[in-house]
């Protein structure tokens, strides 16, 4: 008996075909605002903006402040979990870092703090990954 002769026989080939339409599709009018209406106010109401200026013009400028960056900040999320009972999953908790609208400004500032002591103070940093 080979495996050859077997999946042979089974393979499926598929591939995606796009087909242009003749004629347009008259889609009705989305109920809500008109296009083009924008809310004055919603674009200039930005409540974190300047924390987030803050923590991006933020430069670790000693090795004491770079180093306490680096402990305070998780190298990555502390909250993705797995529940496990015995060797079964019962549930997953996904990571919640992204839901937090200062994210990307810690984790660059992080980044920057590695990045001072590597260059700057010639440490290692591989405790701080």
């Amino acid at each position: 008996m080979s495996v050859m002769n077997d999946t042979i026989q089974n393979v499926i080939v598929s591939s995606w075909v796009w087909l242009r339409q003749t004629q347009p599709v008259n889609h009705p009018e989305p109920i809500g605002f008109p296009r083009g209406f924008r809310v004055p106010w919603l674009k200039r109401f930005a409540p974190l903006q300047p924390l987030r200026k803050w923590l991006d013009g933020l430069t670790p400028n000693t090795p004491k402040l770079a180093r306490r960056i680096c402990q305070l900040v998780p190298a990555q999320c502390p909250f993705e979990r797995e529940v496990k009972w015995f060797d079964a999953v019962l549930f997953r908790i996904p990571p919640l870092c992204k839901l937090n609208p200062l994210y990307d400004e810690v984790v660059s500032l992080r980044f920057r703090a590695l990045c001072y002591l590597a260059d700057e103070c010639g440490e290692d940093i591989s405790s701080y990954c």
